[in-house]
């Protein structure tokens, strides 16, 4: 049986990731790695450490005897931009660790990239998997190295380093993080709090986005697929809908009419939504292991209501 180490293991990804693979590879496979953020109603194997400690992450592949690493840990955009020195140490060096244990001990490894590894001289219409990379962000220059890192290690040494560009990620799990594209899950704390939301990106800022679902099942299917499968090295383009906040909107009125939105774009996150694509061309992934989106923006807005009602135990 394969013994899963992740990193991360309670962020958005983290929060829906860990219970599925948990489910099938079994509990006591999968061990999380916790720092300063540790779910408080977390039911499995933990091990304490910070992914620059590479000597505390090596003791814990050979405890566990490790097979597979998802790394999921790491700074996300506004929170790069209000330190970025972190972000480097974090994002590239917590990486670069993970990627020297996975040559010495012949590991697989997920790690994510992201729409932000794109820039504001890249095509912002179905961006073309193998295009021009100028970020203009700190988060999006430690996920473009990384990227080139991955493809590295790989070349050089055969380390089995899959990624994915994540869009902008929305779940229900895990609470709304510092990333430029998270207004999409305050939006409905808003709503089931307050009954209105002013959002920190303009009305027609239209984004890449994805409901969570999507995207544990694509990062699950492609750690799965043969290694002859996976021509891309780098990472993924990896895609399914797109929206700006005012159709966000329009479906959330739908199902409560009253609620009010109003918009006051935030300087820093405005910049760095406009730097980024508007939709992704993930042909590649489509045809090399058969990655297929399955929610569209009125079925991700009823499941996140849904699920967020049941969680914040708000009654319609």
């Amino acid at each position: 049986m394969k013994r899963i180490f992740v990193t991360g293991a309670f962020g958005l990804v983290g929060s829906d990731l860990v219970p599925q693979l948990a489910k099938k590879y079994g509990k006591k496979n999968v061990i999380v790695l916790g720092n300063k953020t540790i779910g408080k109603h977390f039911h499995g194997v933990l091990a304490k450490g910070d992914v620059r400690d590479k000597k505390t992450l090596e003791k814990i592949i050979k405890q566990y005897n490790i097979s597979e690493v998802y790394h999921l840990a790491g700074l996300l955009s506004v929170g790069g931009e209000k330190n970025p020195d972190l972000a480097w140490d974090v994002n590239i060096n917590g990486l670069r660790n993970i990627l020297d244990l996975a040559r010495d001990y012949k590991l697989k490894v997920f790690w994510p990239s992201s729409i932000a590894a794109f820039g504001p001289t890249t095509p912002k219409q179905k961006t073309p998997q193998h295009t021009v990379l100028e970020p203009t962000t700190i988060y999006g220059v430690t996920k473009l190295s990384g990227e080139l890192m991955c493809q590295y290690y790989f070349l050089r040494w055969g380390v089995d380093v899959r990624s994915l560009r994540y869009p902008g990620l929305i779940g229900y799990q895990a609470p709304p993080g510092d990333g430029t594209t998270e207004y999409s899950v305050h939006i409905f704390y808003g709503l089931l709090k307050e009954l209105k939301y002013s959002c920190f990106l303009k009305a027609d800022a239209r984004l890449p986005m994805m409901y969570i679902d999507d995207a544990i099942r694509g990062t699950m299917a492609l750690m799965d697929a043969p290694a002859q499968k996976i021509s891309i090295r780098t990472s993924y383009n990896f895609g399914s809908i797109n929206f700006a906040p005012r159709e966000l909107v329009s479906e959330i009125k739908k199902l409560y009419p009253a609620f009010i939105c109003t918009y006051n774009p935030h300087p820093i996150k405005q910049r760095i939504a406009e730097s980024w694509p508007q939709s992704i061309d993930d042909s590649q992934a489509r045809k090399d292991w058969g990655w297929k989106h399955e929610y569209n923006l009125a079925k991700m807005t009823k499941v996140m209501i849904n699920g967020l009602e049941k969680k914040l135990k708000v009654k319609r």
